[in-house]
């Protein structure tokens, strides 16, 4: 009887063990990884669009958006709820994800703007 009820224990610790790993959706994280990148994206075009009509030139606005991607990081888990782990399966998804896609947009809308506001 004691060889029983070990081999219950031990089932019931895989059983705990089982539970405490996260389970996520395969859709509601590609859904979650597309907001996260669509935000990014638009707060790039966003902040070129600002860094170009404010006159940044130079290492001047390539500080502004990394400001820009620090401030929609932040903004990102705030709307989380602080409680990442629930949405996504790491912290670097929401802090690193389409950092370098974004560069590119702000990039181009910075230029852009910095055209048509200050030569043109």
């Amino acid at each position: 009887m004691a060889g029983h009820s070990d081999s219950s224990s031990s089932e019931k610790k895989s059983n705990e063990a089982m539970n405490d790993v996260p389970v996520f959706s395969a859709e509601n994280m590609q859904n979650n990884m597309k907001v996260i990148y669509y935000s990014r994206t638009f707060m790039s075009i966003i902040g070129g669009v600002i860094a170009g009509i404010l006159g940044f030139t130079g290492f001047m606005g390539f500080v502004f958006y990394f400001l820009v991607m620090t401030i929609t990081s932040i903004g990102l888990i705030a709307r989380a709820k602080f409680s990442v782990h629930s949405y996504v399966d790491s912290w670097n998804r929401i802090i690193l994800d389409g950092f370098m896609g974004g560069l590119m947009s702000f990039v181009l809308f910075w230029t852009f703007a910095y055209d048509i506001v200050h030569i043109f």
